[in-house]
């Protein structure tokens, strides 16, 4: 009898044990499988004619709130944004001929980082900074692109001079991966310019390829993507060559009209802010074709939806796999150790 029980008891040992070996092997993947913290983006969408920005959930495309809120820092009419190095936002007032600066976090007024009309601004439009930190505005009415401290927002110096290459009402510019710099012109195609000069290289794409560009964007796969608002769709040209590659978003697919702001998202599909029916429209990231309206009409009070643009979100404090497997390891080893007491009192 007393065999038998040591034997029952050195099964029941030998099966604790081999679990143990098991959860030894838990325990030394689940650190390695852990991912990083996801930063969710929402969408902010500059409403013109409200003198806004709201902002609206990154998956779901549902108001959440205005982020910048109805003449917040004196703003008039607002056009083109983006974010800056230092995490903030920035946001071209045409009414007043500012660039005005707001807390990348939550919306709040901080300055007038570019004052009125400085360096002779007029009708600012695109805005975008370079990889030497400092902010380029086009200056609308009088065909250049003035260059400002990316940090104090003085004004540095008129970079594109007035007309150069042919510019004519600069609205779209960017910075592309050769380092120069991009401007889409109402009526003068896409220039290129000397990304540290400022001096005039070629004529990149044709005014007769494209026209009235609103906004301009290099994706992901290197190709330069223009909103055209004479032909209500997007077209997709060679980033290397201008080359007309396709008509990206076909003129007035979903309902495009009057195509403005331009983003990839965080899904990897494009978005366009339609002017003239207050949506934003999503499609597909790859063939460009339309997925579906993400932002309905005058959702949240949209009127005139122009620059758009995604933002991080603060990574959120819900532990991720690799904190979970740490979490885990902790109770897998108190457990074990409870196995293995058990295991010496079955011994005994």
């Amino acid at each position: 009898m007393k065999s038998k029980n040591t034997h029952n008891k050195r099964g029941l040992c030998s099966n604790l044990f081999s679990k143990f070996k098991v959860l030894v092997l838990v325990i030394l993947i689940i650190p390695f499988i852990g991912i990083a913290k996801v930063n969710a983006q929402n969408l902010l969408v500059v409403s013109g004619n409200t003198a806004e920005v709201l902002q609206y959930n990154g998956f779901s495309g549902a108001f959440i709130d205005a982020f910048v809120t109805s003449g917040s820092g004196g703003v008039g009419f607002p056009s083109a944004l983006n974010f800056g190095p230092d995490g903030n936002l920035y946001l071209v007032s045409f009414a007043t001929a500012e660039v005005l600066r707001y807390d990348g976090n939550n919306g709040a007024f901080i300055d007038t980082f570019v004052t009125s009309g400085s360096g002779g601004l007029a009708n600012p439009r695109g805005l975008v900074f370079g990889s030497d930190g400092n902010l380029y505005v086009c200056s609308r009415d009088t065909n250049e692109v003035l260059r400002y401290d990316g940090t104090t927002g003085a004004f540095i110096d008129v970079f594109v001079t007035a007309g150069s290459g042919g510019l004519d009402s600069p609205n779209g510019i960017a910075f592309g991966p050769d380092g120069n710099l991009y401007v889409g012109g109402f009526i003068s195609g896409v220039l290129r310019y000397n990304g540290t000069t400022g001096a005039f290289i070629d004529n990149f794409v044709p005014f007769g390829t494209v026209g009235n560009i609103q906004a301009l964007l290099f994706g992901p796969d290197g190709n330069l993507y223009a909103s055209s608002s004479s032909t209500d769709g997007v077209p997709r040209f060679n980033g290397i060559t201008g080359a007309l590659i396709d008509a990206f978003v076909a003129p007035g697919s979903g309902g495009l009209d009057n195509p403005r702001g331009i983003a990839f998202g965080p899904d990897g599909n494009f978005y366009v802010s339609s002017l003239d029916n207050d949506q934003v429209l999503r499609y597909n990231g790859t063939t460009g074709a339309f997925i579906n309206v993400f932002v309905t009409a005058g959702s949240g009070g949209l009127d005139f939806p122009r620059g758009i643009i995604f933002r991080n979100l603060q990574p959120s404090s819900v532990p991720t796999l690799s904190e979970w497997g740490l979490i885990a390891m902790a109770g897998i080893l108190g457990l074990a150790g409870l196995m293995v007491i058990r295991r010496k009192k079955a011994t005994a």
